[in-house]
């Protein structure tokens, strides 16, 4: 169900008066509906909003954002038209960037409430030299180097025609990735919560620490035990995360401070 009349937001059941939405953004390649199977562990407190860009899924005849400026700037726009309740952005890997600058093009909008980055380094520390050479790869040698990324099926990696109906929009998000340029910023005013598998290969501490220039308040750290897709087993780490964010989210924007004369 469509949460609003735009072709980037695609709901998770008929939720009439869900508390919050949870706009949520794929890694790389993936795709945006498997957020959806998230719903459950909601219920009612929130409505789980999977984001699909143009060229993906249903709106696979449209031409693909020619950045990750154009997706943000679409994106948000998307977002703040449907914002008439909290909004909490939720990405993993290549998503949470997408999601942190979406959230910063929605800086001054009062529904925002909470930003959850998942399995993603520093902004400012991307993109790595591993993922600018993965994006100049072609055929089998891009997909041997994606699997150090994980979440490419067995199945996909022996079968050839697979990765010719699959991997085109993988190649196309890593170039967009390679292609990506951190501008610095002022810090985010609402809270900023990083959730990464403690088995990881490419998340550790020193690409996590980054982060607290991007944030006016402390971010919030949880580990759960796995690798790069650490919620593919166990989706709790993630709903439990959002839970907590949608209940510490209030439900009407705070009042903004009364302005005091210092002499």
């Amino acid at each position: 169900m469509l949460v609003h009349d735009s072709a980037w937001l695609l709901g998770a059941g008929d939720h009439p008066d869900p508390a919050a939405r949870i706009f949520c953004f794929a890694h790389a390649g993936g795709n945006p509906r498997t957020f959806l199977g998230w719903q459950d562990a909601l219920r009612d407190e929130a409505q789980i909003v999977a984001m699909c860009p143009p060229g993906r899924g249903h709106r696979y005849k449209e031409a693909a954002p020619s950045g990750m400026a154009e997706f943000a700037d679409s994106a948000a726009e998307a977002i703040a038209a449907a914002a008439d309740r909290p909004v909490l952005l939720f990405g993993h890997s290549f998503g949470a960037v997408m999601a942190f600058e979406v959230a910063r093009r929605l800086g001054d909008l009062p529904q925002l409430r909470h930003l959850i980055a998942s399995g993603c380094s520093a902004p400012s520390l991307l993109p790595t030299q591993r993922v600018v050479d993965t994006a100049k790869l072609e055929g089998r040698e891009f997909t041997e180097a994606v699997q150090f990324f994980g979440g490419l099926p067995p199945e996909v990696v022996a079968n050839e025609d697979l990765q010719e109906l699959l991997l085109p929009a993988l190649r196309a998000d890593f170039r967009m990735v390679a292609d990506y340029r951190y501008r610095p910023a002022a810090p985010l005013t609402v809270p900023v919560s990083l959730v990464n598998g403690r088995e990881d290969p490419h998340i550790k501490d020193a690409g996590l620490r980054p982060w607290q220039q991007e944030c006016a308040a402390d971010p919030a750290y949880h580990w759960a035990e796995g690798g790069h897709f650490y919620f593919d087993d166990r989706p709790e780490a993630v709903t439990d995360v959002l839970r907590s964010a949608v209940r510490d989210a209030p439900r009407t924007p705070p009042r903004a401070a009364e302005h005091v004369e210092m002499i």
